[in-house]
């Protein structure tokens, strides 16, 4: 006769999807207000990040500071990028209705790549700044003055036309160009490659990102394990 007083063990036909549902829930909570993992899909980093041929760095992008804090000048971001960023940009879902739906279900909890176009700069300047860089100018210049430019790709990935730019300015002549409140002007670590602010200029943000498309800041690369660690957001504006 069975004693009332013990416990019954749950039926391993319940218990299975219950604890999958609890990873799912998790793992939807972390990857939804934490932070997740992406992959840098090309060379614009450098040398800061890489990616390049399908075997970009892995990075951990963190929420939870954006919370709390206004991004600032020198952090690396991810971001969604607006119309004028999306060209050429296609969709990676299926065609099929049912796929496509788990798709998106994967994408929830980090299994499957968010179906937009993510991208990772640095931003140089914040909401309400001036930003240019002219013949003479000895870099990138924020309200008149030039910013740290010592995490920059040198040399130059590709060389510079004196007659349209300089190598202070990462390529061809640009701005002034004033910041919209709220936006962010992006620029790529490997200047020469970067199609960044700079080539986005006539669009409605003016190459800007508004901070709504922000979606965390770069905190580490995790793999591979030889360029494993933080990714240093220095002052620039110093």
């Amino acid at each position: 006769m069975t004693n009332p007083s013990e416990k019954q063990e749950t039926p391993w036909y319940v218990e299975i999807p219950v604890v999958i549902l609890l990873t799912l829930a998790i793992m939807f909570v972390l990857q939804t207000f934490i932070g997740r993992l992406y992959v840098i899909p090309s060379a614009s980093m450098e040398p800061t990040l890489h990616g390049e041929n399908g075997s970009g760095d892995r990075i951990f992008v963190e929420k939870v500071s954006y919370y709390f804090s206004d991004p600032e000048p020198g952090d690396v971001v991810v971001f969604k990028g607006t119309d004028s960023w999306n060209t050429g940009f296609s969709s990676n879902r299926s065609d099929n209705t049912f796929v496509r739906g788990m798709q998106e279900v994967g994408s929830w909890v980090g299994l499957v790549p968010k179906d937009e176009n993510t991208l990772v700069k640095r931003i140089v300047a914040t909401g309400g700044q001036t930003v240019s860089c002219q013949e003479g100018d000895p870099a990138v210049m924020v309200d008149g003055k030039p910013i740290d430019q010592s995490y920059v790709l040198q040399p130059n990935f590709y060389p510079v036309d004196p007659a349209t730019g300089s190598d202070a300015c990462g390529g061809k002549y640009f701005g002034p160009v004033t910041v919209p409140e709220g936006n962010y002007f992006m620029m790529g670590d490997n200047r020469t490659n970067s199609a960044d602010s700079r080539y986005h200029m006539g669009d409605e943000y003016q190459g800007t990102i508004p901070r709504e498309n922000l979606r965390g800041k770069v905190e580490a690369v995790v793999f591979p394990l030889g360029r494993a660690g933080g990714v240093a957001d220095p002052n620039i504006q110093r």
